[in-house]
């Protein structure tokens, strides 16, 4: 792990400096205190305490069931373990769509109760205005173009966005209006590479790729996916550093054999009378 003495926290203008200084954003999803705290000491920039945890922690099909009483207990959880990375917490389908009242308030809970610094939300044009009113409170907004599971049946399902002219006008245009409402990056997932460098190009906020190509400010993706611990879905973009499942498996097939043979536990394992 890498030596924390020197590190300090990350606050929001030093990720949003990052693209002026042409350094990448490194950003990776966590759901628990124990993740949290490895990756924080890996130098991750920015966690995403993402609804994908209600796929990849509760085995749902898709993010929509996931609810904000549980994406507060994952937020303060990773809050406890975290003291470098900047925290984003991502607002559960129907935790802001209904008003704005309703979507200032429930991202108040994310800051105010999880320890959360800023609050992720999915669309486009139709929430700008949203957008900006949560940043008009105080809260610092962060954006979500392309892809988007909690629009998962109105998008027919996971595919690549922007491959006709009006999905990229609709993408550009999107990315502009939520710049302009105040959210301090984008997350641009499943777009085609050639118009995720287009907006890039275009904002002055940092993007922050999933399968967006090269061109974004920064990359995220889904730790349980790099590590090898989650295999219902395997997309094209996802780089696996590590397996491991296959690991555990093995550690707790070791364990059982230990157990079923009598050699665990051992006398060195074992509280004897003086």
């Amino acid at each position: 792990m890498n030596d924390s003495s020197s590190r300090k926290k990350l606050r929001l203008s030093t990720i949003m400096s990052r693209k002026r200084k042409g350094q990448k954003i490194v950003a990776l999803t966590a759901y628990d205190y124990s993740m949290a705290r490895m990756l924080d000491e890996a130098a991750v920039d920015l966690l995403l305490v993402g609804d994908s945890a209600a796929m990849v922690v509760h085995g749902h099909e898709n993010t929509l069931p996931i609810t904000m009483e549980t994406m507060l207990d994952h937020t303060a959880a990773v809050s406890r373990g975290c003291k470098y990375a900047f925290i984003v917490a991502d607002m559960p389908f129907m935790s802001y769509q209904a008003s704005h009242e309703q979507a200032i308030t429930n991202a108040g809970r994310f800051i105010k109760d999880a320890g959360a610094e800023a609050v992720k939300i999915e669309g486009g044009l139709e929430v700008v205005d949203t957008a900006r009113a949560i940043v008009r409170a105080g809260i610092p907004v962060m954006a979500h173009i392309g892809l988007s599971f909690q629009r998962i049946h109105e998008q027919s399902g996971a595919k690549v966005q922007g491959r006709k002219d009006a999905g990229q006008t609709y993408l550009l245009e999107s990315a502009l209006a939520l710049e302009e409402a105040g959210a301090f990056s984008i997350i641009l997932e499943l777009i085609q590479d050639d118009v995720a460098t287009e907006i890039t190009k275009k904002l002055q906020i940092p993007t922050i790729g999933i399968g967006a190509g090269n061109a974004c400010d920064g990359q995220i993706l889904v730790t349980n996916d790099i590590l090898g611990m989650y295999d219902r879905m395997q997309p094209k973009f996802v780089r696996r550093y590590a397996n491991l499942g296959e690991t555990i498996v093995k550690a707790a097939k070791d364990f059982g054999a230990d157990v079923r043979s009598g050699s665990y536990p051992d006398d060195s394992e074992t509280f004897s009378a003086k």
